[in-house]
Protein backbone atom coordinates (compact mmCIF):
# COMPACT_ATOMS: atom_id res chain seq x y z
CA UNK A 1 0.00 0.00 0.00
CA UNK A 2 0.90 3.48 -0.76
CA UNK A 3 1.88 6.30 2.02
CA UNK A 4 -0.96 8.01 0.00
CA UNK A 5 -3.91 5.71 0.29
CA UNK A 6 -2.51 4.80 3.51
CA UNK A 7 -2.99 8.63 4.55
CA UNK A 8 -6.27 8.83 2.84
CA UNK A 9 -7.64 5.54 4.93
CA UNK A 10 -6.56 7.08 8.05
CA UNK A 11 -8.12 10.46 7.15
CA UNK A 12 -11.09 8.63 6.30
CA UNK A 13 -11.32 6.57 9.31
CA UNK A 14 -10.86 9.37 11.37
CA UNK A 15 -13.33 11.58 9.72
CA UNK A 16 -15.60 8.55 10.67
CA UNK A 17 -14.56 8.95 14.56
CA UNK A 18 -15.18 12.36 14.06
CA UNK A 19 -19.24 11.56 13.42
CA UNK A 20 -19.86 10.02 17.24
CA UNK A 21 -21.08 11.47 19.14
CA UNK A 22 -20.50 11.07 22.98
CA UNK A 23 -18.35 13.49 23.45
CA UNK A 24 -19.90 16.38 22.11
CA UNK A 25 -23.14 15.56 24.19
CA UNK A 26 -21.17 15.43 27.08
CA UNK A 27 -19.56 18.63 26.33
CA UNK A 28 -22.74 20.57 25.58
CA UNK A 29 -23.88 19.06 29.24
CA UNK A 30 -20.82 20.64 30.96
CA UNK A 31 -21.02 23.39 29.32
CA UNK A 32 -24.80 24.16 30.15
CA UNK A 33 -24.21 23.23 33.79
CA UNK A 34 -21.06 25.29 33.84
CA UNK A 35 -23.45 28.35 32.54
CA UNK A 36 -26.28 27.49 35.11
CA UNK A 37 -24.13 27.96 38.08
CA UNK A 38 -22.86 31.42 36.47
CA UNK A 39 -19.54 30.51 36.57
CA UNK A 40 -16.69 32.73 34.70
CA UNK A 41 -16.21 32.88 31.42
CA UNK A 42 -12.65 31.90 32.14
CA UNK A 43 -13.66 29.00 34.35
CA UNK A 44 -15.84 27.91 31.02
CA UNK A 45 -13.15 28.02 28.97
CA UNK A 46 -10.71 26.05 30.98
CA UNK A 47 -13.20 23.61 31.65
CA UNK A 48 -13.89 22.93 27.73
CA UNK A 49 -10.24 22.75 27.17
CA UNK A 50 -9.64 20.70 29.65
CA UNK A 51 -12.24 18.03 28.70
CA UNK A 52 -11.15 18.59 24.80
CA UNK A 53 -7.00 17.61 25.94
CA UNK A 54 -8.64 14.63 27.86
CA UNK A 55 -10.66 13.38 24.49
CA UNK A 56 -7.26 14.22 22.30
CA UNK A 57 -4.84 12.43 24.61
CA UNK A 58 -7.44 9.65 24.92
CA UNK A 59 -7.61 8.68 21.32
CA UNK A 60 -4.04 8.95 20.63
CA UNK A 61 -3.29 6.91 23.49
CA UNK A 62 -6.10 4.29 22.12
CA UNK A 63 -4.73 4.48 18.65
CA UNK A 64 -1.35 3.58 19.75
CA UNK A 65 -1.84 0.86 21.87
CA UNK A 66 -3.98 -0.87 19.52
CA UNK A 67 -1.14 -0.33 16.85
CA UNK A 68 1.28 -1.41 19.50
CA UNK A 69 -0.97 -4.37 19.71
CA UNK A 70 -1.00 -5.59 16.42
CA UNK A 71 3.10 -4.09 15.76
CA UNK A 72 3.69 -7.14 18.18
CA UNK A 73 2.42 -9.98 16.20
CA UNK A 74 5.12 -8.51 13.07
CA UNK A 75 4.96 -8.20 9.01
CA UNK A 76 3.21 -11.13 8.37
CA UNK A 77 0.18 -10.26 10.27
CA UNK A 78 -0.44 -6.76 9.35
CA UNK A 79 -0.06 -8.19 5.76
CA UNK A 80 -2.40 -11.48 6.62
CA UNK A 81 -5.17 -11.61 4.33
CA UNK A 82 -6.77 -13.21 7.54
CA UNK A 83 -6.34 -9.95 9.70
CA UNK A 84 -7.33 -7.55 6.53
CA UNK A 85 -10.65 -9.69 6.18
CA UNK A 86 -11.44 -9.33 10.10
CA UNK A 87 -10.80 -5.30 9.99
CA UNK A 88 -13.82 -5.54 7.04
CA UNK A 89 -15.61 -7.18 9.00
CA UNK A 90 -15.67 -5.29 12.33
CA UNK A 91 -15.96 -2.32 9.69
CA UNK A 92 -19.17 -3.81 8.37
CA UNK A 93 -20.68 -5.34 11.97
CA UNK A 94 -20.57 -2.08 13.76
CA UNK A 95 -21.72 0.29 10.65
CA UNK A 96 -24.58 -1.88 10.81
CA UNK A 97 -25.40 -1.45 14.06
CA UNK A 98 -24.56 2.45 14.33
CA UNK A 99 -27.28 2.40 11.15
CA UNK A 100 -29.33 0.85 13.02
CA UNK A 101 -29.71 1.58 16.61
CA UNK A 102 -26.65 4.19 17.76
CA UNK A 103 -29.60 7.13 18.42
CA UNK A 104 -32.31 6.15 20.79
CA UNK A 105 -35.48 6.32 19.04
CA UNK A 106 -36.96 9.37 21.28
CA UNK A 107 -36.94 13.21 20.52
CA UNK A 108 -33.64 14.92 21.54
CA UNK A 109 -30.07 13.35 21.08
CA UNK A 110 -29.95 10.69 23.37
CA UNK A 111 -27.31 8.26 22.41
CA UNK A 112 -27.31 4.78 22.65
CA UNK A 113 -25.37 4.38 25.92
CA UNK A 114 -26.88 2.06 28.23
CA UNK A 115 -28.81 4.09 30.91
CA UNK A 116 -27.06 3.00 33.64
CA UNK A 117 -24.15 4.80 32.48
CA UNK A 118 -25.74 7.42 31.29
CA UNK A 119 -27.23 8.21 34.63
CA UNK A 120 -23.26 8.22 35.87
CA UNK A 121 -21.66 9.80 33.58
CA UNK A 122 -24.57 12.99 33.70
CA UNK A 123 -23.68 13.17 37.42
CA UNK A 124 -19.97 13.50 36.78
CA UNK A 125 -20.27 16.31 34.65
CA UNK A 126 -22.81 17.66 37.20
CA UNK A 127 -20.08 17.35 39.97
CA UNK A 128 -17.54 18.26 37.78
CA UNK A 129 -15.53 22.14 38.79
CA UNK A 130 -12.22 21.78 38.22
CA UNK A 131 -9.65 21.55 35.43
CA UNK A 132 -8.68 18.03 36.00
CA UNK A 133 -11.82 16.89 36.32
CA UNK A 134 -12.82 17.98 33.19
CA UNK A 135 -9.75 16.40 31.51
CA UNK A 136 -10.73 13.23 32.93
CA UNK A 137 -14.55 13.24 32.17
CA UNK A 138 -13.47 13.60 28.85
CA UNK A 139 -10.91 10.90 28.96
CA UNK A 140 -14.20 8.70 29.96
CA UNK A 141 -16.36 10.49 26.83
CA UNK A 142 -13.76 8.23 24.35
CA UNK A 143 -13.71 5.05 26.55
CA UNK A 144 -17.60 5.43 26.90
CA UNK A 145 -17.86 4.96 23.46
CA UNK A 146 -15.13 2.39 23.02
CA UNK A 147 -17.57 0.05 21.39
CA UNK A 148 -17.95 2.13 17.71
CA UNK A 149 -14.72 4.17 17.58
CA UNK A 150 -12.82 0.94 18.00
CA UNK A 151 -13.48 -0.12 14.18
CA UNK A 152 -11.62 3.15 12.64
CA UNK A 153 -8.96 2.97 15.35
CA UNK A 154 -8.43 -0.50 14.39
CA UNK A 155 -8.31 0.20 10.52
CA UNK A 156 -5.98 3.27 11.57
CA UNK A 157 -3.51 1.38 13.64
CA UNK A 158 -3.03 -1.52 11.21
CA UNK A 159 -2.17 0.69 8.31
CA UNK A 160 -0.31 2.72 10.44
CA UNK A 161 1.92 -0.71 11.23
CA UNK A 162 3.03 -0.55 7.98
CA UNK A 163 4.30 2.73 7.83
CA UNK A 164 7.81 4.19 8.32
CA UNK A 165 8.16 5.52 11.67
CA UNK A 166 8.62 9.34 9.90
CA UNK A 167 5.25 8.48 8.27
CA UNK A 168 3.31 6.54 11.67
CA UNK A 169 3.71 9.53 13.49
CA UNK A 170 2.35 11.79 10.89
CA UNK A 171 -0.47 9.34 10.20
CA UNK A 172 -0.90 9.85 14.07
CA UNK A 173 -1.05 13.43 13.97
CA UNK A 174 -3.55 13.50 10.93
CA UNK A 175 -5.97 10.85 12.64
CA UNK A 176 -6.04 13.00 16.04
CA UNK A 177 -6.36 16.64 14.20
CA UNK A 178 -9.55 14.90 11.70
CA UNK A 179 -11.22 12.72 14.65
CA UNK A 180 -11.23 16.23 17.23
CA UNK A 181 -12.34 18.12 14.07
CA UNK A 182 -16.37 18.35 15.03
CA UNK A 183 -15.13 18.24 18.51
CA UNK A 184 -13.02 22.09 18.22
CA UNK A 185 -15.49 23.50 15.96
CA UNK A 186 -17.94 22.93 19.07
CA UNK A 187 -15.42 24.11 21.90
CA UNK A 188 -14.97 27.19 19.44
CA UNK A 189 -18.25 27.56 19.21
CA UNK A 190 -19.28 27.66 23.07
CA UNK A 191 -15.57 29.79 23.74
CA UNK A 192 -16.89 32.66 20.99
CA UNK A 193 -20.54 32.94 23.13
CA UNK A 194 -22.67 30.63 20.93
CA UNK A 195 -25.40 29.38 22.67
CA UNK A 196 -25.77 25.75 23.86
CA UNK A 197 -29.17 25.53 22.40
CA UNK A 198 -28.38 26.55 19.26
CA UNK A 199 -26.04 24.03 19.06
CA UNK A 200 -28.28 21.65 20.23
CA UNK A 201 -30.67 22.40 17.81
CA UNK A 202 -28.43 21.55 15.24
CA UNK A 203 -27.50 18.67 16.34
CA UNK A 204 -31.43 17.50 16.59
CA UNK A 205 -32.06 18.50 13.73
CA UNK A 206 -28.80 16.83 11.81
CA UNK A 207 -28.43 13.42 13.91
CA UNK A 208 -30.45 11.16 11.28
CA UNK A 209 -27.38 12.47 8.82
CA UNK A 210 -24.79 12.07 11.76
CA UNK A 211 -26.15 8.29 12.06
CA UNK A 212 -26.44 7.56 8.28
CA UNK A 213 -22.83 9.22 7.88
CA UNK A 214 -21.33 7.18 10.28
CA UNK A 215 -22.59 3.99 9.69
CA UNK A 216 -22.63 4.41 6.10
CA UNK A 217 -18.69 5.88 6.00
CA UNK A 218 -17.85 2.39 8.13
CA UNK A 219 -19.71 0.05 5.37
CA UNK A 220 -17.85 1.69 2.55
CA UNK A 221 -14.33 1.95 4.01
CA UNK A 222 -14.75 -1.91 4.88
CA UNK A 223 -15.59 -2.60 1.01
CA UNK A 224 -13.01 -0.98 -0.04
CA UNK A 225 -10.37 -2.80 2.16
CA UNK A 226 -11.72 -5.84 1.16
CA UNK A 227 -12.04 -5.15 -2.43
CA UNK A 228 -8.44 -3.53 -2.71
CA UNK A 229 -6.63 -5.67 0.38
CA UNK A 230 -8.31 -9.37 -0.13
CA UNK A 231 -9.30 -9.99 -2.80
CA UNK A 232 -7.26 -8.40 -4.95
CA UNK A 233 -4.18 -10.09 -3.10
CA UNK A 234 -6.24 -12.76 -3.67
CA UNK A 235 -6.71 -12.53 -7.06
CA UNK A 236 -2.69 -12.03 -7.63
CA UNK A 237 -1.81 -14.99 -5.67
CA UNK A 238 -4.21 -16.91 -8.12
CA UNK A 239 -2.68 -15.45 -10.86
CA UNK A 240 0.83 -16.13 -9.89
CA UNK A 241 -0.61 -19.66 -8.78
CA UNK A 242 -1.13 -19.82 -12.58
Amino acid sequence: MGIASSLIIIAFAALIHASFQLSISMLTLLTSHTIGKKRSQKRLLALTNSFTLGVAIMTILLLCCVALLMSYGGEVFASSIFTWTIICGLLAGVGVSVLVFYYRREHGTALWVPRGMARFLTRRTKATKQSAEAFSLGSSSVLGELLFIIAPLSIAALVLVGLEPMWQLIGIALYAVISLGSLLIVTGMIGSGHSISRIQKWRESNKQFLQFAAGSGLLVLGFYIYVEHVMLTNALAAAGGL
